[in-house]
């Protein structure tokens, strides 16, 4: 990457960070995803009960073979029947460390998150000991507004098509509610496979420190 962007770029995480921490929340710099490894392991405990939400960037991270560690318990979905999945949502809440990403984080420092099933953004709000988000720079945005529009613009497309979800989104790129003058934040299609049901705004948090947030210098994830 070009210095000089680089340099921009790291000031915008940094400023993002600052705000995430003034929100309670730990923050933690990953100049590349190669780093992202060293920072989530200082963050576990032997013994630790680990999830993860459904999330891309934690597989560009590479996260699966220290995970898969002895040292810790991982519940990975990925080895789990269809008709376990529910089960294992539910176990989430009583995890040592839930891990994923978020939609989007405001420059205040505020995380935003959308989903379908919703296990994500519950296990996020509530339950587990520690959550960790990995984020790439790229999620990062100036207020909710510009969320919003993240989401329904750059983050829910290609997650329907890769979830193989009927929508007006993954069929056309971009969100219906984008073309309406008055959107409003939940504004959406209506079809079964909508992944936009359920809406989580992270501010200012009770528990300090719960909520770990690694920004890493590189574009990842949706």
């Amino acid at each position: 990457m070009d210095i000089n962007k680089k340099t921009v770029i790291e000031k915008r995480i940094n400023r993002t960070g600052e705000n995430l921490r003034k929100n309670n929340m730990e923050f933690y710099y990953a100049p590349t995803r190669e780093d992202v490894k060293d920072i989530v392991k200082s963050l576990l405990c032997k013994g630790d009960v680990i999830t993860n939400g459904g999330t891309m960037t934690m597989a560009e991270c590479g996260l699966k073979e220290l995970l898969e560690s002895p040292d810790y318990k991982y519940l990975d979905r990925s080895k789990y029947a269809p008709e376990e999945i529910p089960e294992l949502y539910r176990k989430a809440f009583s995890a040592d460390v839930y891990i994923s990403s978020s939609n989007a984080i405001t420059e205040d420092g505020v995380l935003y998150n959308v989903d379908g099933n919703s296990n994500r953004i519950a296990a996020i709000a509530y339950g587990p000991e520690s959550v960790i988000i990995i984020a790439g720079y790229n999620k990062i945005v100036e207020n909710l507004e510009q969320a919003e529009i993240r989401v329904k613009a750059q983050a829910a497309p290609p997650n329907c098509v890769r979830l193989d979800c009927k929508t007006y989104c993954a069929e056309t790129g971009e969100c219906i509610s984008l073309s309406k003058a008055d959107r409003q934040i939940t504004d959406g299609c209506k079809g079964d496979g909508r992944i936009c049901c359920n809406y989580l705004i992270s501010a200012h948090q009770r528990h300090k420190g719960r909520i770990k947030v690694i920004i890493v210098g590189e574009e990842l994830g949706y």
